[in-house]
């Protein structure tokens, strides 16, 4: 059924006016919807892990594949890149889309659920696109079959990276938009601007929202050992309890946040989000291990956090006794929209969504790999209305939840505001 559909959409005899490429874009992405919806609900239904994703890559290149792109396959692992060449002259434009999903069990009714399993550090864990890079992928094929049908207008070259493993890649493997980079993604041919976008559960769909400079945190995982000295549980005079050192480590990691870093400047997280030690209720171990991740969106706080934990963990552990080693490995930057390409691409955005859909917001918490493109070149990431209308914000499954779930009926939006920015940058970069 899917391929009839795309193989209709490809003998559109949609004439593009060089003054109203505007309009072609809104014919072309609205013919391509339906297609787009399928391709992100099979992908829903078969989701695969980072640094896994063959089947999905395998998936995408067969819709490429007939769209006449040159196509590379096996970057950064699992990653596709496919590359259009305009009939116009012009810059070189990358769109990304991310392609893995997480270790989470899909617990809605949807008839696409996912039903797949896998393994994840060592336990057997359902898979589910719980963050919605299913949608992601689905709108960066929309806007390949779109810019392909207009490709004598597109201006210069557009790069497409479905980048694999932006959830982080598994143990000590490398991966994601760092290793794509590394590949070369960024550099043959040279990208002069680079845009992105994320699906966002919780705003209401026909929706997009944005933010100039520092838009989404720096993540970093950290992992505290903490060693004392094993005794029996009835005794713990006798030993050094680490699971008690290690309570107090996490009381005062939150201090660092509440009561040492100038949250007026801008916001910190430290979460603990796994605990591990000890085989026996009434044995205090002599070993505990603790890990989490540290959220910033400013360089110097995340460096002055990153001291500040390691001296905190020392010394409370040195207070009883114990030892208390933090190993911080960072996994991404700030993503930092590049304010001049924002204010030149909004009116893009605008069009794409209309002017009142097009909203400013706040920083985020979160973080994205994109924040390594825009190390090669001005980026500008924004988020994309998933949450059905007249939905109640909070009443909305967040990210990275089993009840995670967004409404694809106008992922055409994001094809939209995609085909919009290559058409417009052009005309910035002259």
């Amino acid at each position: 059924m899917r391929k009839r559909s795309l193989a209709w959409i490809l003998l559109l005899p949609f004439a593009v006016n060089a003054q109203n490429f505007t309009s072609a874009i809104e014919q072309h992405a609205k013919a391509v919807n339906d297609s787009v919806i399928a391709w992100r609900r099979h992908l829903h239904q078969f989701p695969e892990l980072s640094n896994r994703e063959y089947n999905t890559a395998a998936f995408i290149v067969s819709r490429l594949q007939s769209l006449g792109l040159e196509i590379k396959t096996g970057v950064g692992k699992t990653g596709v890149v496919a590359i259009l060449k305009g009939g116009k002259p012009g810059p070189v434009v990358a769109l990304r889309a991310d392609m893995d999903a997480l270790p989470v069990y899909e617990r809605n009714s949807l008839p696409f659920a996912s039903k797949q399993t896998s393994e994840y550090g060592g336990q057997k864990v359902g898979v589910m696109h719980a963050c919605g890079h299913d949608s992601h992928v689905a709108i960066l094929l929309g806007t390949a079959t779109t810019l392909s049908q207009m490709r004598k207008d597109v201006p210069g070259t557009v790069v497409f990276i479905f980048q694999p493993a932006e959830e982080g890649p598994p143990g000590t493997e490398e991966g994601g938009a760092p290793l794509m980079i590394k590949e070369g993604v960024m550099d043959n041919p040279k990208v002069d601007a680079i845009f992105g976008l994320h699906i966002n559960s919780q705003t209401e769909i026909g929706t997009i929202k944005y933010k100039s400079g520092s838009t989404m945190a720096s993540s970093d995982w950290f992992t505290v050992k903490v060693k004392g000295k094993q005794s029996h549980g009835s005794a713990p005079w006798s030993g050094i309890d680490p699971v008690v050192v290690a309570a107090q480590i996490i009381q005062g990691f939150q201090q660092i946040v509440s009561r040492q870093e100038d949250l007026t400047k801008a916001p910190v997280v430290i979460t603990v989000g796994k605990i591990q030690g000890g085989v026996r209720p009434n044995i205090i171990p002599e070993e505990l291990m603790m890990e989490g991740t540290i959220r910033t969106l400013d360089a110097a706080m995340q460096k002055d956090v990153h001291q500040r934990m390691k001296i905190t963990a020392q010394k409370i552990a040195e207070a009883s006794g114990a030892t208390a080693e933090v190993m911080i490995d960072t996994k991404t930057e700030v993503t930092y929209n590049n304010p001049e390409l924002v204010k030149a691409m909004l009116p893009s955005l605008e069009t794409a969504a209309g002017k009142n859909n097009v909203l400013e917001t706040v920083w985020t918490t979160g973080a994205e790999d994109f924040s390594f493109f825009g190390d090669k070149a001005p980026a500008f990431f924004f988020f994309l209305g998933g949450m059905p209308k007249g939905m109640d914000p909070k009443k909305a499954a967040p990210h990275h939840t089993p009840d995670f779930y967004i409404d694809d009926s106008m992922l055409d939006v994001g094809v939209k505001a995609f085909c919009q920015l290559v058409f417009d940058y052009a005309k910035v970069k002259k």
